[in-house]
């Protein structure tokens, strides 16, 4: 079923229009017709079936049917994401979108292999926030997670302890019985940030900031890269929230 996003309020029974670039897709790529139904949610994270009505070149006239169940999790996860060199930092984007993370903060830090101007910033944001709109419609999210503005370490450290748990891979940690106590404090949280290094790795004096603050943890005895840290480190966090709203 298609999904799109819309930033009004809805309600059963309401007949609204769809404007903007979905209403190409809908009627040039999808080819869709009078009586084919969509999931539409706002920003509120509410979801509903929609049936079209009408349609033409410029909007979209559906009905809405009845609300649908959330995909969100309970707990909001915070991603703070070195800045990757490539295309890595869209990888992570994507699949931390599917995996259900509420927003994802780019962040400056000692060992990161780009450095950004301000003209490069902009665009690159705006580039991130394209990304995750189109997973947020793909994995059929409720809402679309917003991608931050790039933070430096020091912005991203006060940042992340806002959060109830915060959590650091780190590669240098040995053993995996802190991972393991650091999940058991997701029970019952309402946030939880996860702060991942660069390529070349945490400086030791960004370990030493947050490490009386936050848990440092181990993702296991290989070196991952930024990216696949990411991803990890997102799904242990959501598969333990997913436990935990069942």
């Amino acid at each position: 079923m298609q999904q799109i996003f819309i930033d009004e309020t809805i309600a059963i029974g309401q007949e609204f229009a769809v404007t903007g670039e979905d209403v190409k897709h809908i009627t040039q790529v999808l080819r869709m017709k009078p009586g084919e139904r969509l999931r539409v949610s706002n920003q509120q994270g509410e979801s509903f079936l929609c049936e079209i009505t009408s349609l033409d070149k410029t909007r979209v006239e559906v009905q809405v049917l009845e609300e649908m169940s959330s995909t969100e999790l309970n707990t909001r996860i915070y991603l703070f994401q070195a800045i990757p060199k490539g295309d890595r930092m869209e990888t992570v984007i994507e699949k931390a979108v599917e995996l259900g993370v509420y927003e994802i903060i780019p962040v400056e830090m000692k060992y990161c292999v780009v450095k950004l101007d301000d003209k490069k910033k902009a665009s690159r944001l705006k580039r991130y926030q394209a990304i995750a709109t189109s997973a947020a419609k793909q994995s059929k999210r409720s809402r679309i997670p917003v991608v931050h503005d790039v933070m430096t370490y020091k912005e991203a450290v006060a940042y992340a302890r806002e959060c109830d748990v915060c959590l650091v891979p780190y590669e240098c940690k040995e053993g995996m019985a802190a991972t393991k106590q650091a999940l058991e404090k997701l029970k019952g949280v309402s946030s939880v940030s996860i702060m991942i290094g660069p390529e070349g790795g945490f400086a030791e004096e960004e370990i030493a900031m947050v490490s009386d603050t936050m848990d440092v943890i181990s993702l296991g005895s290989r070196i991952l890269r930024t990216d696949t840290a990411a991803i990890t480190a997102m799904s242990m966090v959501m598969l333990e929230c997913e436990y935990q709203d069942m």
